[in-house]
């Protein structure tokens, strides 16, 4: 067999294995998908609804009106946390200016 030949045939074996690769993570994605949309969020507590309102209000120095409240996964307060400290640094003009 020609080693052209030879690099193909491994080629075909490498894309094969590739795709079934591909079909099997498709698979365990969609099953994720479908376990995790049946999920519902608990309910929020009119107590804590009470508490929010309060925070906002003291927040304010005004009372506000609570439209939504809902639970943001720990990357949001990540991401909240880098917007922040991005903002605080300098820009423009010369460093140690």
């Amino acid at each position: 067999m020609p080693p052209e030949s030879n690099d193909l045939a491994r080629l075909a074996e490498a894309v094969e294995a590739l795709r079934r690769e591909v079909a099997r993570l498709s698979d365990r994605v969609a099953a994720i998908e479908s376990a995790s949309s049946g999920a519902s969020p608990d309910p929020v507590s009119q107590e804590l609804v009470y508490v929010i309102s309060a925070a906002v209000a003291a927040f304010l120095g005004k009372r506000a009106h609570v439209r939504q409240i809902r639970l943001l996964g720990s990357a949001a307060w990540a991401q909240q946390g880098r917007v922040t400290v991005q903002a605080s640094h300098r820009l423009g003009g010369p460093h140690g200016a």
